[in-house]
């Protein structure tokens, strides 16, 4: 593992001038983001030693290095997840590669389902906890000590400083935005009803197919890190003998895209 993220690691380094502070992990819908960032250097996740390559709609597949709110930033424009077939090490290589490119903070969204019947389609949430549904954790295995350590703290994985910043900021900018917990688990398939409900009952706000891998992997590296989700569904849609589609997950995270990079940048600014 060490020798891959080396590997992946030195090819990018050689492409880039400067060394990223901050990573941001882009969502399904979400990737225009990337076209904020100046002086932008695009690698092609298929270029780099060992990455794994995305194969869903919405998740173009490059890293985006260059300028944003006065930091150096990479962005990943496109993940990778568990139920496309890939291990755990490889869903979060990129995350580690990030780490030990010099990224100490990690900025992570998604498109995500309501559970909390407050919620609507469309409302952008604060992740301040989440809940690992997964089959399998992301450092099952043997611990690599240059990493981190064999159990990690996970009592604060999303730092409660960003999180009071960037509620802050969206009162400034007179965004509403909600706050909850995530649950992750392996998909692909949408839930049912009887999975939102028990969701739901463990204390779940909103439920998708990523994120928390990364965000443990990341915490395992000792990175700080804020995530938001875009609401792009709830448990009850609005059509019932519709359901609920990728495109319309991606159709809605599309529209809050523009208010969710305001508050990232406006929160990279102050870091």
């Amino acid at each position: 593992m060490l020798e891959k993220i080396n590997a992946a690691a030195a090819y990018v380094q050689e492409r880039i001038s400067d060394k990223p502070q901050v990573g941001v992990i882009l969502g399904s819908g979400l990737g225009n983001f990337g076209n904020r960032i100046a002086n932008a250097v695009k690698i092609p996740y298929a270029e780099i030693p060992g990455f794994p390559v995305s194969t869903v709609e919405g998740h173009s597949g490059q890293l985006i290095f260059g300028d944003l709110g006065g930091k150096k930033v990479v962005a990943m424009q496109g993940r990778f997840h568990y139920y496309e077939g890939y291990e755990m090490n490889q869903v979060t290589l990129p995350v580690r590669v990030l780490k030990q490119l010099g990224v100490e903070t990690l900025f992570v969204s998604n498109a995500a389902g309501g559970l909390n019947p407050s919620f609507n389609a469309g409302d952008m949430m604060i992740i301040h906890d989440h809940i690992n549904f997964f089959p399998e954790n992301a450092l099952r295995g043997k611990n690599i000590d240059e990493l981190g350590p064999r159990f990690p703290d996970m009592s604060e994985p999303y730092t409660n400083k960003l999180i009071v910043a960037a509620e802050k900021i969206a009162t400034e900018e007179s965004i509403t935005l909600r706050k909850g917990v995530y649950v992750g688990s392996s998909g692909p398939t949408l839930e049912t009803a009887a999975e939102y409900k028990m969701f739901r009952i463990l204390g779940a706000d909103a439920t998708g197919m990523s994120t928390v891998p990364e965000v443990i992997v990341a915490v395992h590296m000792g990175m700080k890190v804020f995530g938001m989700s875009v609401i792009t569904n709830v448990s009850e849609p609005a059509d019932p003998d519709k359901g609920t589609t990728h495109d319309e997950v991606q159709d809605v995270a599309g529209t809050v895209e523009p208010q969710m990079t305001k508050i990232f940048t406006r929160l990279i600014e102050q870091l």
